[in-house]
């Protein structure tokens, strides 16, 4: 019942699994070498597009949303304003 080399008759599949096997290993070794590219060239960023965190807002900005929230009155945000200036 083996065939004629003496197989088990799994061959097939073993062969599949065998294939799947080494197309995840392959799969895997791939992923593997973009994200070592990535994390090494601008330290894992897009080098064009700056980052949010780096992004400083200006002493303008921070009263104006200072003002926005309620956290100051319209004389104090009128007198920062004029000192800014």
């Amino acid at each position: 019942m083996g065939g004629m080399m003496g197989g088990t008759g799994f061959g097939f599949g073993y062969g599949l699994i065998g294939l799947l096997f080494s197309v995840a290993i392959i799969v895997g070794v791939v992923l593997l070498v973009v994200w070592t590219v990535r994390q090494f060239s601008s330290n894992g960023q897009n080098s064009s597009a700056p980052r949010q965190s780096d992004a400083q807002p200006s002493p303008r900005e921070i009263v104006e949303k200072r003002y926005a929230h309620g956290e100051l009155t319209r004389e104090q945000y009128q007198e920062m304003l004029s000192d800014l200036s």
